[in-house]
Order: C-alpha cells, then sequence, then structure tokens
C-alpha cells in the first residue's frame, strides 16, 4: 500500500453536520446602568488578617432584586488609573450560594469581569465568597500587603450588580486586620471590635474611592483641622518625622488653600507608606490619596527632595481629576469606559502645579524646581516622537500601554499629556501674566475653574470649550487655536514658549544639577541623553535609547548590558569620564552583551558632557520666579 492510498484508507468518515463544532452564542448583554437605588444594602467583610501571603479573604451579602439572571461585576473601569486596571488576574476561590445552597455562576465569554447566576424565586440574597490575591512579587502586579503594612482599594475585593449607577448601591464595608494594627480611611467609621473595623453604610463610588492604608507601626498627623497625614512603615523610626520636615507638608496644604479658595471635602487623607517592599504607586481619590515612597523619605530626607512632590501632584488631583473632571472621563459605573481626551488638563494641569506648589510649599526650593523643569524640558526638546505623533494622541496611552515598558519611549511617546501637557500650562500661565499686564494669572484661572463651588463635594464636568471659555474669562485670547496648536499638530521642538517667556532659555553645561544628580541617583542611573543619546543603569543595564541619536546609530537597544568601556568593567564614573575625554566628535568604545551575544561598539558623541540647566535672560521679566513663590495670605 503505498502513502497516498495507506491515510485514503484510514481517513474518518465525514462526521455530520449536527457534530461539528457550532459557533458560540452571542454574548449575553449586560444591563445598562440605571440612575435609580438598587433595593437593598450590600455587605461587605474583608478579612486581610494573612499578611504572610497576602490574601484578602472577601465575604458578601448581596440583595437580590428579582428573580432570573443576575449578573455582578468586577470593578474595571477605575477612576485615577485612566484605563480598564480590575485586577482580575488576582481574583480566585469563587462561591455562591443562596440560603446556604451553591449557586452555579457563569463568567460572561467577553466582558471577562462579569458573573452571571441564575437566581430562582423565593431568594432574596446571595451569599458571595472569594480571594483577592495581593502579589507577592512586583513581576505579578502592584504588591499590597507586607508583613508590616498594607492598601486596600476596595475595588479589588468586591462584586457589585449590573444595571445601577454607582452611586445607587449602597455597602457596608468592614475589614478584619491583625490586632495589633491600625488604620486610616477617609470613611466614618463606625466602630472597632479587636481588630474588625466597621464602616458606616456608603454609596459604592464613594466605597471605591476610599482605600485603607494599615500597619503595625502607623502615624497620624494632622496637617490642619480637615487634612491629616497617615504614614506607615516597616519600622516604628521611619514614621518619626521632626517638625522642620512636616512643616512643608504643613504649608502644600495651605498654599493649595490660597490658590483655590475653597475646599470640595470634608476631610482629606493623605495615605503615605514608606516602603521598598510595596511596588510604588500614586492613586487620586477625592477625600484621600493612596502612595508609596521610599522608606527612607524622612531618615534620608535631603537625599530624597526628588520624592516629595507625590504628595503635592495627589492632593491636588482633589479638584483637578475629581472634583471636577473631563466628560468623557467620567462613567456611571465603572463597567463603563472611559476616553481620556482631556488627559492635557487633568493630568498636564496637575504637573504643573505639583512644581509651583512644591516651591511654594517648600518641599522644594525654587532652584530644585527650576532645574526639575530644566530635566523635562530638555528631555521633550530632545526626543523625536512629537514629528510623528500629536501630544493630544497620546492621552490614550493608559489603555493602548498600559503602562507597560517600551523598547523606544522617545519615538514611541508615553503619555507625555503629563510633563509635555505641563509646560503648555507654563506657556498659558506666562501669557496669562504678560496680557493682563501683570495682574492676571493662571491663579485666577483656578479659583474660577476648580474653586467656584464651595461645599459641593460632587463631580462636575467639563469640556473643552469649558476650559477655553473659562481662560477667557481671564484675558481674552484665542486660546483654542493655542491648545489645537499644541496638541493636534506635531512638532520637532518642546513647547518652550512659556519657558522663555517665564524668564529663562534651556541651556547645557558640562556638569549637572543638583536636581538631576539626586534623581539619577534615586533611580540608579547615568544619564548621558544629551551627548551621546544613552541612559544606562549603574549595573550598566541600558535603561533608555534616545531614537536617532548617537548610541542608536551605533546599534545599542535596551535589554543590552554594557560590561566594559575603553577596555576597562564597567563603572558609572568611567563611562562619564570616557564621554568627557571623547568630547565633541570623538568616540567611546563599549563591550555590551545582549542574551549570550557579546559585541563591541563604537559611539560617537555629539559632544562632551551635557546637562539640562536653565539660565535667565538677560533683560527679561522672570515671570517663573514669580510663579513659584509662596503666595501671601
Amino acid at each position: 500500500m503505498d502513502i497516498h492510498t495507506r491515510f485514503t484508507a484510514q481517513a474518518a468518515p465525514a462526521a455530520d453536520a449536527a457534530e461539528l463544532p457550532q459557533p458560540a452564542p452571542d454574548a449575553p448583554s449586560i444591563p445598562e446602568p440605571r440612575d435609580v437605588a438598587y433595593p437593598g444594602v450590600l455587605q461587605l467583610q474583608v478579612d486581610a488578617r494573612d499578611v504572610v501571603r497576602g490574601i484578602y479573604r472577601v465575604r458578601q451579602i448581596i440583595p437580590v432584586a428579582r428573580a432570573g439572571e443576575m449578573v455582578l461585576l468586577y470593578p474595571k473601569w477605575l477612576p485615577g488609573y485612566h484605563a480598564p486596571q480590575a485586577p482580575i488576574e488576582l481574583f480566585a476561590g469563587l462561591r455562591i450560594s443562596a440560603g446556604g445552597e451553591p449557586v452555579a455562576w457563569k463568567r460572561h465569554p467577553v466582558t471577562i469581569n462579569a458573573f452571571s447566576v441564575e437566581v430562582d424565586a423565593g431568594v432574596d440574597c446571595l451569599e458571595v465568597e472569594f480571594q483577592f490575591l495581593s502579589p507577592t512579587a512586583p513581576s505579578q502586579g502592584r504588591v499590597l500587603c507586607t508583613e508590616a503594612m498594607l492598601c486596600l482599594p476596595w475595588n479589588a475585593v468586591l462584586l457589585y450588580p449590573a444595571g445601577y449607577y454607582a452611586r445607587q448601591i449602597t455597602v457596608i464595608p468592614s475589614l478584619t486586620l491583625p490586632e495589633d494594627w491600625d488604620l486610616t480611611c477617609a470613611m466614618e467609621q463606625q466602630d472597632r471590635d479587636g481588630g474588625t473595623w466597621r464602616f458606616a453604610a456608603v454609596p459604592l463610588d464613594i466605597l471605591v474611592d476610599s482605600p485603607v492604608l494599615a500597619g503595625r507601626y502607623l502615624r497620624r498627623i494632622a496637617l490642619d483641622d480637615q487634612v491629616g497625614l497617615t504614614l506607615v512603615s516597616d519600622r516604628p523610626d521611619q514614621i518619626e518625622a521632626t517638625p522642620e520636615q512636616l512643616a512643608p507638608h504643613r504649608s502644600l496644604v495651605e498654599q493649595a488653600d490660597r490658590l483655590f479658595r475653597t475646599r470640595h471635602f470634608d476631610r482629606f487623607e493623605m495615605l503615605l507608606a514608606l516602603s521598598d517592599e510595596l511596588t510604588g504607586a500614586g492613586v487620586e481619590h477625592h477625600r484621600s490619596f493612596e502612595a508609596v515612597t521610599t522608606a527612607d523619605y524622612f531618615t534620608n530626607w535631603d537625599a530624597r527632595f526628588t520624592r516629595r512632590d507625590t504628595v503635592s501632584h495627589e492632593y491636588l488631583h482633589s479638584w483637578n481629576g475629581k472634583h471636577r473632571r473631563g466628560a468623557d472621563s467620567w462613567t456611571p459605573t465603572f463597567e463603563k469606559p472611559i476616553r481620556n481626551s482631556l488627559m492635557w488638563v487633568y493630568e498636564g494641569l496637575t504637573q504643573y502645579w505639583t512644581n509651583v506648589l512644591a516651591a511654594r510649599s517648600g518641599l522644594w526650593t525654587a532652584a530644585q524646581t527650576r532645574e526639575a523643569i530644566a530635566l523635562v524640558a530638555a528631555k521633550y526638546d530632545a526626543r523625536p516622537g512629537s514629528q510623528w505623533r500629536p501630544l493630544a494622541d497620546t492621552t490614550r496611552d493608559p489603555i493602548i500601554a498600559a503602562r507597560a515598558s517600551l523598547p523606544w519611549p522617545s519615538w514611541q511617546r508615553s503619555e507625555d499629556y503629563y510633563n509635555e501637557g505641563g509646560l503648555i500650562w507654563l506657556d498659558v500661565d506666562t501669557r496669562l501674566r504678560e496680557l493682563s499686564g501683570e495682574q492676571r494669572s493662571l491663579d485666577d484661572f483656578a479659583r474660577d475653574f476648580f474653586g467656584a463651588h464651595p461645599g459641593d463635594w460632587g463631580t462636575r464636568t467639563y469640556v473643552f470649550d469649558d476650559v477655553v471659555d473659562a481662560l477667557d474669562r481671564v484675558v481674552s485670547f484665542d486660546w483654542a487655536t493655542l491648545f489645537h496648536e499644541a496638541l493636534a499638530d506635531t512638532h520637532r521642538r518642546a513647547p518652550l514658549a512659556g519657558l522663555e517667556r517665564g524668564g529663562y532659555r534651556l541651556a547645557f553645561r558640562d556638569h549637572p544639577s543638583g536636581y538631576q544628580s539626586a534623581f539619577d541617583a534615586e533611580a540608579g542611573q547615568v544619564d548621558l541623553t544629551h551627548s551621546i543619546g544613552l541612559t544606562v543603569g549603574t549595573s550598566g543595564a541600558v535603561q533608555d535609547v534616545l531614537w536617532d541619536g548617537p548610541a542608536f546609530e551605533s546599534g545599542l537597544t535596551i535589554g543590552c548590558t554594557v560590561t566594559a568601556i575603553e577596555g576597562r568593567s564597567f563603572d558609572p564614573d568611567w563611562l562619564r569620564q570616557a564621554v568627557a575625554r571623547a568630547g565633541e566628535g570623538g568616540t567611546v568604545k563599549l563591550a555590551v552583551t545582549k542574551g549570550k551575544t557579546v559585541r563591541a561598539f563604537e559611539v560617537t558623541c555629539s559632544s562632551g558632557p551635557r546637562y539640562a540647566h536653565l539660565e535667565p535672560i538677560d533683560g527679561a521679566r522672570a515671570r517663573l520666579d514669580e510663579i513659584l513663590a509662596p503666595v501671601q495670605a
């Protein structure tokens, strides 16, 4: 038998059409949210005592609205993340029962954070159990729990019924911690029984917007009668901040009041974890923020000053991003997508004011702030990605890349609406001052646009025209064209007009500024972007290669490791010295590994050492200094 005959003879008979796999049925629809009250109050109990393994055990009692299909949702599109960031991969062990009898559940075939159950007649509630498994290593996601502290974002530990606005679902939450721990949360606490904390009933949207920070070593400092700073750390000495260190944090609260002239909260809790084990993060909320900074934030105060702007950034978001928010960044429930088109206001303006209030409060000196601005200005002036991709398109990056590492960030662009957006708002501020004869400024816009509704704790949305109209009330100008050109057009250079109208120009010197030295030390890097287009870690790992720069032309990429320089083992100082010796037009010889490959590279220096600074423009008004000066009461 030849091979053709053999396979023909052994071929299976044709299957009956009915036996063939059938296409999946259309995905069932998820009920559209309605702005009506959910019938009943959800009970939520979280047991977070297993801090060694980081397992949060959840029990819920969910009242049933009616018999039939019921869809339960795990929060997906979360305010403050600008993307669908539900950690559904960390959700496990789901069991649902009614009256002690198990109820089968089925995951939605498309919306993977949705679970449907069939509720029998006569059932008045569902009992739900599952676990949230906090990552045990950063490679698994955001580490939320250590043996000394934890952060609890409530969105990670709850299911809620589809078909209702989040504000129309009421929840009574409780949290159990190790008995020797303490916690802070913006929600009202009803009572405490041992390690169990019970909170007052609260709408679902407020619950998700009110994380808990807890730990064995916790200290809450009242910055004033409404604002508190809570610190947790692995060691009690790390939270013993001195009065001198706390003073600029108090001043930040005062300067924000003088900027906006009103508050849109009854209390605000700054939740700051000092840890090298929790994953670094900064997430804004209306009445709190959650942030992780270095464990020696206070004990190594002078060296860690570049980390202090986190506090000003997240606090400012209570006004910009929470109380006022772009209309397409608000949705009534957590399964509806957001679109982020106004992130250059939400984050770009916040980033601008982050620097301003860091200087006004004393978290940074004015000189440190100018040095920080110089670093940003030089970075975006060198990056060529703006030549093909307009800034407005980067507002989609939280969804496109989900903040994953990129191979060529200088060409691809990555959420540039933050820092490049900040440069645009410097242009707006200095232009307002110039056009008004120094009588008006962006501070006036802040009071009109963000501070005009005292006592209103809700979210007020806006569109592009609202921003333009509010600026026009301060000073009449063609703001729409300015923004369209800055946001929708491509360009070869960073938007530096505001810097120069502020009395400074970008300049380069052969030594780094104090801010860049501290920033590079904190990041563990050697930044030679403006001389050879290369940034490497202190161990030699290539962290960034400037697109079309000298290192790019030589063939270097992220993922390589520099092992030797000019025949000597890698050393950060030796690399800096090699660039200095090469000078303009010389070369630096590198030995580089990538995987199992070892190659020699020669990188041409476009110049000798070249680091960003700001220098005053002779005869120009120093508006930037005026912007950074503290505002008097």
